[in-house]
């Protein structure tokens, strides 16, 4: 069994600054405050999240952030994830530019025109990416290459072949 987890000793501002915490108008400050209270007086962690209304993960996370940060517990941070995966590389990017500039038909398809569903099918196909990708990975990718699909479809070429001749249209 793990050793319960509690907050560092208080100092003296930090004390007086949870209790103002704990009177609060904000939800997110209250909470924590009374996390970091009940923490404070020995409280183990599944007592305080049921306490809370809360999961045991998320009171560890406030005391571990707590203990490295301070007051800083209280501020609430971006959502926002660290970093995006991105599905294509700057080489992909470029295979991906000159993919859509072709038809279809060149990588055995049955129609002339790309939907973003079949541009990432394709680019599977191609190794331009390595994992399959749904079709809003397709339309990010674009947005990279700074146009979107509507105006995708009016830099696209579709090529036709008329007997021995290419038709571009």
């Amino acid at each position: 069994m793990r050793s319960p987890i509690f907050i560092r000793l208080l100092s003296e501002d930090e004390q007086r600054q949870i209790q103002a915490g704990l009177r609060s108008s904000d939800a997110f400050v209250l909470r924590r405050c009374q996390m970091l209270s009940a923490s404070a007086r020995r409280e183990r962690v599944p007592q305080i999240a049921r306490q809370v209304g809360c999961d045991d993960q998320v009171v560890r996370n406030v005391i571990h952030g707590f203990n490295a940060t301070g007051l800083d517990v209280l501020r609430r941070g971006s959502s926002r994830p660290h970093r995006l995966r991105t599905s294509f590389t700057e080489e992909g990017l470029e295979r991906l530019q000159d993919l859509l500039h072709r038809s279809p038909r060149d990588f055995g398809k049955d129609r002339g025109t790309w939907t973003l569903e079949l541009v990432a099918q394709v680019c599977l196909e191609q190794s331009i990416i390595a994992v399959p990708i749904s079709d809003e990975s397709v339309r990010r990718a674009l947005k990279r290459l700074k146009t979107n699909w509507k105006r995708a479809k009016h830099w696209i070429t579709s090529v036709r072949r008329v007997g021995a001749y290419e038709i571009s249209v």
